[in-house]
């Protein structure tokens, strides 16, 4: 059974919120969706700053709310993130830090100062004022803040929202590491879907108060239902394990649901787990593939399980294996090249991918 149930059914002034969720007790869930379309009103109903009526929260086993009972926001084990840090200005980051850590009282358990401080990249920060901060570093000693409450949930909201890129860069690696640290649910708003594909486990898609759908990332940047694999940066996410590496060519191998890949240079080390993002204009279709005569080293065969017309283009959905049993990819080709090639659903055909295409989720080249 899911750890996490939220179901919220009502008003917050003049907006309606329509929310049924079910969600496991760990990982990343990205709540997408427009600005105004009720993603920080529902991050605010999990932490209690607002209560409607209609509604039931659980965590653990834990009511937060429902008919009968509202636990009040101090009441509830959270670490909140907001846009802006939210950091004591007259505090140094180790007194910031040591706040959060108060929270616990003398509780043991969680995450141990030091652990933060090395797992955010804080050591030469601790006594710097919080006003000699660059805006990264404020949100990831926010972030250390949090955690350091031992929280039973962690709730983003746009955290990286009022950041330039180069922050935005300088910061996205160190959440990718907390995912892996931390092993508690993390809610994470977010209207930036680079953010979602890199990190997240899940993705909630909202519209108008409402969820529209949600289910697995991979699923759901792939289903030719959603708005994302329509985009003009459509693009399909891959989980798999480094299987091989091979120094002297500087190639690595990369062992995928349904086949394998190489990428230049070396992600990780044997055995690590990477994502791969592969853009959809990445990916040529070709009937044959000649490792020995064309510079793309990636040729995978793959069957089509689907295709959606686009004035002149093919949004193409392809799944690993001739069977068609492995991970998914999309492909945008045009359609002028889909009838010229005779492709059809159901058909085989090669998924032709330069290995420079392929990128791990800190967006370095592999």
């Amino acid at each position: 059974m899911p750890d996490l149930n939220i179901q919220l059914n009502g008003s917050i002034g003049n907006f309606d919120l329509s929310v049924d969720l079910q969600l496991p007790s760990s990982g990343v869930t990205a709540i997408f969706g427009p600005s105004g379309c009720g993603k920080t009103s529902l991050l605010r109903c999990v932490a209690g700053l607002e209560k409607i009526s209609n509604a039931r929260i659980t965590l653990n086993g834990e009511i937060w709310q429902s008919s009968e009972k509202f636990v009040r926001p101090h009441k509830r084990s959270i670490g909140f993130v907001f846009q802006n840090s939210n950091l004591f200005a007259h505090l140094t980051v180790r007194e910031n830090l040591g706040f959060g850590k108060k929270r616990c009282g003398n509780i043991q358990t969680g995450p141990s100062l030091d652990e933060i401080t090395v797992l955010f990249g804080l050591e030469k920060l601790l006594e710097r004022a919080v006003g000699r901060l660059s805006g990264g570093e404020k949100q990831r000693v926010a972030l250390g803040r949090a955690l350091l409450s031992n929280p039973e949930i962690l709730l983003l909201d746009e955290p990286l929202s009022a950041l330039d890129q180069a922050s935005k860069n300088e910061i996205i690696p160190y959440l990718e590491r907390m995912h892996r640290f931390i092993d508690i649910p993390i809610l994470h708003v977010t209207h930036d879907i680079t953010e979602v594909e890199r990190f997240a486990d899940r993705l909630v898609l909202m519209d108008g108060g409402r969820v529209v759908t949600y289910g697995p990332v991979i699923d759901m940047l792939t289903n030719s239902d959603l708005p994302f694999s329509q985009s003009q940066g459509a693009a399909s996410i891959l989980e798999g394990i480094i299987v091989d590496i091979d120094l002297d060519q500087g190639l690595s191998r990369i062992s995928v649901d349904g086949g394998t890949f190489l990428v230049t240079g070396q992600p990780g080390n044997i055995g690590d787990a990477v994502r791969l993002r592969i853009s959809a204009a990445d990916i040529s279709l070709g009937h044959e593939w000649d490792v020995s005569k064309i510079s793309i080293l990636n040729g995978l065969a793959t069957r089509i399980i689907g295709a959606v017309e686009d004035d002149t283009q093919m949004q193409v959905t392809l799944a690993l294996g001739k069977d068609g049993s492995g991970a998914k990819l999309l492909s945008r080709i045009t359609r002028h090249s889909w009838e010229r090639l005779g492709l059809a659903v159901d058909g085989e055909i090669f998924a032709l991918i330069k290995s420079v295409a392929l990128a791990d989720p800190s967006g370095k080249s592999l």
